[in-house]
């Protein structure tokens, strides 16, 4: 799991570690939105590692990678933040496309050394719904809206989304793509839509509304 100290993986790995026998890996970076805190009730469980390290370092992704020899990759691993990717947009573009790139190519790498796992084997790539731009006044997206990015975020996003299609379609490597859409929850970082508005309610602040 990349990205698993970030607010979906560290809830995706504690409902794995609690629900599943599954073994998991956490490879993280520790950016300003991780939090191992959200991890600290299973730390110590013997189905649980962690690794810190950016998934642009294609050596150690893919030591990480042949060492553990996963049957899944689920990539939370992103920048995630509109108004972040508009004040430095590179950090976007570095881990969101180049480190999906870097991911999809160690995957193909070990997928030929291990040819036996290419049935069971998925790479579940987590996305946005912001590939698909702007929604008019009313309807709603559908799986196979038109791409229409319109910040540095999702437009790094889109890309990342489109490698991953390329690689399933020329290097048959298994994939998935989910496009999330306002997740809230336990754990969330505060610069998030729905914990921000809750804080600044609380805290009797004008409340930032767009669009």
């Amino acid at each position: 799991v990349t990205g698993g100290a970030g607010f979906i993986g560290g809830n995706f790995i504690l409902k794995q570690i609690h629900e599943t026998q599954n073994e998991i890996l956490n490879y993280d970076n520790l950016t300003y939105a991780g939090n191992t805190n959200t991890l600290r009730e299973v730390e110590n469980n013997k189905r649980y590692s962690f690794i810190k390290g950016n998934i642009a370092d294609i050596n150690l992704v893919w030591k990480t990678i042949s060492d553990f020899m996963p049957d899944y990759i689920v990539n939370f691993a992103a920048e995630s933040h509109v108004d972040r990717s508009i004040d430095g947009p590179m950090d976007f573009i570095n881990t969101n496309i180049i480190g999906t790139a870097v991911l999809l190519e160690s995957s193909k790498k070990y997928l030929t050394i291990n040819s036996q796992l290419k049935e069971s084997f998925k790479f579940l790539h987590v996305s946005t719904d912001e590939v698909y731009g702007s929604l008019g006044e009313e309807g709603f997206f559908v799986e196979d809206t038109p791409y229409d990015p319109s910040s540095p975020y999702s437009a790094s996003k889109a890309s990342s989304d489109h490698l991953v299609r390329a690689w399933n379609r020329t290097f048959q490597i298994p994939t998935l793509i989910t496009n999330c859409s306002n997740n809230y929850g336990p754990y969330q970082f505060p610069e998030k839509l729905i914990p921000l508005i809750i804080i600044n309610c609380i805290n009797q602040k004008q409340l930032p509304v767009y669009g």
